[in-house]
Parts: C-alpha cells; sequence; structure tokens
C-alpha cells in the first residue's frame, strides 16, 4: 500500500469519525427533555447574561 493510499485513508477515517460524534451530539442536544439541552440552554443564558452586564458597564462607563 502505498504512503498517499494510507494518508488518504486516514483523512477519511477522521471526517467519519468527527461527522459521527457531530450527529451524535446534535441527537443529544436536539432530543426534548434532554439533560444535555437543559445545561446547554443554562450555559448559553449564564454567557448571555454576562455579555449583557459587561456591555452595559462598558455604556455606563462613557
Amino acid at each position: 500500500m502505498s504512503s498517499r493510499h494510507k494518508r488518504g485513508q486516514s483523512t477519511l477515517e477522521y471526517v467519519l469519525l468527527v461527522t459521527a460524534v457531530i450527529v451524535i451530539i446534535i441527537g443529544l442536544v436536539a432530543s426534548p427533555g434532554s439533560p444535555f439541552r437543559s445545561t446547554l440552554n443554562k450555559t448559553l443564558n449564564s454567557s448571555i447574561g454576562g455579555m449583557e452586564t459587561m456591555a452595559n458597564r462598558l455604556n455606563n462607563s462613557h
């Protein structure tokens, strides 16, 4: 087997693995009532709240 063929095979395996992981993550997050979904929502809401707080502080400092 040539080096080029092995490299192409490795790349394909990597792409398939990454795709499978992404599909699994989407499946876990997209299902209603999933603990992953509620945790993601809490994290996003907390991040948004922090960004809004910093934006308000910057606006009030002028």
